[in-house]
C-alpha cells in the first residue's frame, strides 16, 4: 500500500443470492475517485461497506493505514458522507439541523456549516420538506463537509443539481483536496463532471472492479479504434478491453492507442472520454 494513501480496498466481496462484489481499488489523500458503473452495480453496496453499515465476508478495507472495523466510530467521524437521498427530518429546519449536528459530531464547525448555507443559498429558518431535491442535496454535502473529515463519500450526490450548482460543488470538492490530505470518493453517472475533476477512475461492472486507473492514463492512452471487423482482428487480446459492433463496422476500446495504430494503420483512431470508456467495457469484455 502507498503511504500516502487514503482508502484502500483489498479483494473486499460481498454475496447477495445471485450477486457477488469484489472490488479492490485505492484511493491516494489528495485525490479524487470517480466511481462509475451501471446500476446495480455495486456501488452503494461499496460505500456502505467502507462505513462498516454492512459485513464484508472477505478482504481488506484500510482507511488512513488502519482496518475500518478497528478504527470504529474515530474512523467514521473522519468520514463526510452523502447518499443519493437526504436523510434529515424534513420537519427540520437547516437552524434546528446545525444544533443537532453540532451536539453529534465533536469537531463540528458552525461557522463553516453557516458559510455553505450563504454560499449556495440555502434558507435556515424553511422546513426540509419544503425544499427541492437538489436543495436537500446541497444541504447535505454542506453538513457533510463541515465537520472537518478526511475523506468524503458522495453517492449520485450531484445528480439532483442544476449545472450552475453541480459546477459550484464540483469547485467545492476541488477546494477540499488541495491540501494533499483529504480524499473524495464519488460515484456518478454523470461522467462529464468526472472528466472535469476526477484524479483517478474505477469502474464496477456487475460486482466486479474491472477498471482501477489514473484518469489522465485512461484519457490519453487508452483509445478507440474504428474498423472493419476484419482490420480489429489484428490485435492482440491484451490490447482490447472491450469491442462494440454497428451497422458500419466495429470499434474496439484498447489500453494503448499508440501501439493499435501501428498493428491498423488503416482503422480511424479517437480519444475515449469516460463514457465511452464505460460502455464499451460494459458491452464487450474481452
Amino acid at each position: 500500500m502507498k503511504t500516502d494513501s487514503c482508502l484502500s480496498l483489498c479483494g473486499v466481496r460481498k454475496r447477495y443470492g445471485d450477486f457477488e462484489l469484489d472490488v479492490s481499488f485505492e484511493l491516494p489523500a489528495g485525490c479524487i475517485m470517480g466511481f462509475i458503473g451501471e446500476n446495480g452495480a455495486g456501488k452503494t453496496t461499496t460505500f456502505k461497506l467502507i462505513l462498516d453499515l454492512i459485513r464484508r465476508e472477505a478482504g481488506e478495507i484500510l482507511f488512513l493505514g488502519r482496518d475500518i472495523r478497528e478504527s470504529g466510530r474515530l474512523a467514521r467521524e473522519e468520514i463526510g458522507v452523502v447518499f443519493d437521498e437526504c436523510s434529515f427530518y424534513e420537519s427540520l429546519s437547516t437552524y434546528d439541523i446545525g444544533r443537532v449536528l453540532a451536539g453529534i459530531h465533536p469537531r463540528w464547525d458552525q461557522q463553516l456549516f453557516e458559510g455553505y448555507l450563504t454560499r449556495w443559498g440555502i434558507p435556515r429558518k424553511k422546513p426540509v420538506k419544503s425544499f427541492s431535491r437538489g436543495m436537500k442535496m446541497k444541504l447535505s454535502i454542506a453538513a457533510a463537509l463541515s465537520h472537518h473529515p478526511r475523506l468524503l463519500l458522495l453517492d449520485e450526490a450531484t445528480s439532483g443539481l442544476d449545472p450552475i450548482m453541480r459546477s459550484e460543488v464540483l469547485d467545492t470538492l476541488q477546494e477540499f483536496v488541495q491540501d494533499e490530505e483529504h480524499a473524495v470518493l464519488l460515484s456518478s453517472h454523470i461522467t462529464s463532471d468526472l472528466d472535469r475533476i476526477a484524479d483517478y477512475v474505477t469502474f464496477l461492472h456487475a460486482g466486479k472492479a474491472i477498471l482501477s486507473e489514473n484518469k489522465d492514463t485512461l484519457l490519453f492512452t487508452y483509445g478507440i479504434l474504428k474498423g472493419s471487423e476484419q482490420q480489429l482482428a489484428r490485435l492482440p487480446g491484451e490490447l482490447v478491453l472491450g469491442r462494440r459492433w454497428g451497422a458500419y463496422g466495429c470499434e474496439a476500446l484498447v489500453c494503448d492507442i499508440s501501439r493499435a495504430q501501428r498493428l491498423c494503420p488503416e482503422a480511424a483512431a479517437d480519444r475515449p472520454n469516460l463514457e465511452e470508456i464505460m460502455i464499451l467495457l460494459s458491452g464487450g469484455q474481452e
